[in-house]
């Protein structure tokens, strides 16, 4: 038993090892892609389009660094999925404010449908460019130079879907911790080499770049209606239906914050995991691979220093090779937590991120199950459907419009 103890603690370090050699090199193996001013001549048109629900904190930041974009000839659109706080209200005055800006709003979600993917198929219908764009509400565009940037990367790597991975913008000591815990499961299963290499397919909703004819060759949201992630659900019918599909590394280009206190890292994770693991055996070998990793060395650790007197000599070595794990898992996570704009010393309690991104495994296992549910911008999903959802009190003058949807624009309310 204790030779077992130790070949699998001389396997965690080893893996760390490896982790550690290879992110280490990450700018030399994928250089990050960073704003450079462009040629603005001759280029395609294209629509850039966010969902927003309840996002009354963050979608102004987000609509204006939008709108300051150097393309030609740009339009935004945002669309209001069912915002219950004040998110339309500050839609509409930017509308009326910001040249190239409009905005629909949803007022319901139809049976069958998921309620981003269903406010996006409407943005889609209603963009008029040869290139489309889509990102969070809760991004930030750092540089007017990003979307001519990134149209110059698609080029060069002769990519139909170009997506760009983002800079973590974290506020609180949790958030440090937790994120970049949690985007380390997703990078271990979905390596951006990986995805470039055509082994595996992975997009990250915050920065989706592609042709429209990418976007109808795979069949868009309507074919994607019913996916909690309808990213990685994107990139994997781009992939089958022939498209060219790259990730790009990201260095100043735009921010993400994306949830701000443990309550939502702990609900947005589950419905992540859910939603980008294909079935519970995924989630689960996930979980295990996670704890092996991260939790299994720290526990041989505690045992050798607990058990020393019952495991005799064999204590010291178990406890020497799992010291040696420890030292290499906080080195390799160091420097991710650099990668993901969170400072390197944080890495130094990656320990704890790795058992809350063990639990929120945990807790989405329980509901691929069955089990569970996702509650998610007060809509609640259960079993692939929609077990219930809100709807919004409609205010101002969206509250005498009839229609699924309404429309305000900039060039609407000068004209």
């Amino acid at each position: 038993m204790d030779w077992v103890l130790y070949i699998l603690t001389v396997g965690v370090a080893a893996m760390w090892v490896g982790r550690l050699f290879v992110l280490s090199l990450m700018d030399k193996f994928l250089p990050p892609l960073t704003p450079s001013k462009e040629s603005v001549s001759n280029l395609p048109s294209m629509s850039m389009i966010v969902a927003a629900k309840d996002e009354a904190a963050n979608i102004e930041t987000c609509v204006r660094s939008l709108t300051k974009q150097d393309y030609p000839g740009l339009e935004v659109i945002c669309v209001d999925d069912r915002s219950d706080d004040a998110t339309p209200q500050i839609l509409d005055r930017l509308a009326h404010e910001l040249d190239g800006f409009r905005y629909l709003r949803i007022k319901e979600l139809p049976d069958g449908w998921f309620g981003k993917n269903h406010a996006m198929h409407h943005a889609v219908a209603d963009a008029t460019g040869e290139w489309l764009c889509f990102t969070d509400a809760d991004c930030e565009f750092l540089s007017p130079h990003v979307l001519a940037t990134a149209l110059a990367k698609a080029r060069d790597l002769n990519a139909d879907f170009l997506s760009i991975l983002p800079s973590h913008k974290a506020e609180s000591f949790w958030e440090r911790v937790i994120q970049p815990a949690c985007s380390a499961v997703m990078m271990l299963w979905f390596n951006p080499l990986s995805v470039n290499r055509g082994k595996v397919a992975y997009a990250n909703g915050a920065f989706m770049l592609m042709k429209r004819s990418c976007y109808d060759a795979f069949g868009g949201h309507a074919a994607v209606k019913t996916e909690l992630n309808e990213d990685i659900a994107f990139a994997r019918r781009a992939r089958d239906a022939g498209q060219d599909l790259k990730v790009q590394l990201g260095r100043g280009l735009y921010t993400v914050r994306m949830y701000s206190d443990v309550r939502q890292m702990w609900r947005g994770w589950t419905r992540i995991f859910v939603g980008s693991f294909p079935n519970a055996f995924r989630i689960a070998l996930a979980l295990f691979v996670i704890a092996y990793f991260s939790v299994f060395p720290w526990l041989v650790a505690a045992g050798a220093l607990l058990a020393g007197q019952t495991w005799g000599w064999q204590a010291p070595s178990l406890l020497a090779m799992a010291v040696v794990s420890l030292i290499f898992q906080i080195a390799a996570m160091s420097v991710f937590y650099r990668l993901s704009a969170v400072p390197m010393r944080f890495g130094l309690v990656y320990p704890l991120g790795g058992l809350v991104a063990c639990g929120t495994l945990i807790n989405a296992l329980y509901c691929a199950l069955g089990g569970g549910r996702v509650k998610w911008r007060g809509t609640t999903y259960r079993d692939g459907a929609v077990e219930s959802k809100s709807t919004p009190a409609l205010t101002g003058a969206a509250k005498s419009v009839e229609p699924p949807l309404t429309v305000a624009s900039a060039d609407a309310s000068n004209r």
